[in-house]
């Protein structure tokens, strides 16, 4: 069964280590918090805090912990409820936890590294700035979805999906709002763009899906 004792305990730990990261955000950013929770219908957050973010900002650091565990839970919820002969391992968790946080660094990195070679270090920031905003959005929502899923629904393979399509969403929303705020450049540099896409926003969603089909084996 899901929910053993061991699982879910560990489960109740990390979303309450995310619920401790997502409050001191709130206690210690409080109007940012609050301008951030209206992100996707408005750009009043994009349009403020573009413009003073810096190289590590706190407030997205704190959110961005909470995502790595949000996603790391329903990922390994789902994994669990669909493979139902498989049983929680904390070491594989958290190692789940810990691909899922270095692998978004390290690709945060390389596209800080790229605007720096090819001078175009503003334009990167601040595509970088809305694309992390709208990530942690889907972690901030995963929150009481996985709560949910605990506490409340058994999960299953529509709920699943369900969830999935809702954070593909989310990412298309936030990709199209970036394509047209900077529509000029993108059409300018065309050859360049699609070769981003391949190279850091296709290609790591394929090795990790390389490693957990290889680890299903």
């Amino acid at each position: 069964m899901l929910r053993d004792v061991i699982s879910y305990e560990w489960f109740t730990i990390f979303m309450v280590l995310g619920l401790i990261f997502i409050t001191i955000a709130k206690v210690t950013y409080t109007n940012r918090f609050i301008d951030f929770l209206g992100v996707l219908g408005k750009s009043k957050y994009l349009k403020i805090y573009t413009k003073d973010q810096k190289f590590v900002d706190v407030f997205d650091a704190l959110l961005f912990l909470n995502l790595t565990i949000s996603i790391s839970i329903f990922g390994y919820l789902s994994y669990l409820s669909l493979e139902t002969t498989k049983t929680f391992e904390l070491i594989v968790f958290l190692k789940l936890i810990f691909g899922i946080g270095t692998l978004s660094v390290i690709k945060i990195l390389v596209e800080r590294l790229i605007g720096s070679v090819f001078e175009i270090d503003n334009l990167i920031d601040a595509y970088l700035f809305q694309k992390i905003s709208y990530k942690n959005f889907i972690g901030f929502i995963l929150l009481p979805i996985n709560a949910l899923l605990l506490y409340t629904l058994q999960p299953n393979k529509l709920i699943i999906i369900s969830v999935i399509v809702l954070v593909i969403i989310i990412n298309v929303i936030g990709f199209i709002s970036s394509l047209k705020k900077h529509q000029k450049t993108v059409i300018n540099n065309i050859f360049y763009f699609i070769l981003y896409l391949c190279t850091l926003e296709i290609g790591p969603y394929l090795i990790l899906y390389k490693i957990i089909v290889e680890y299903k084996a």
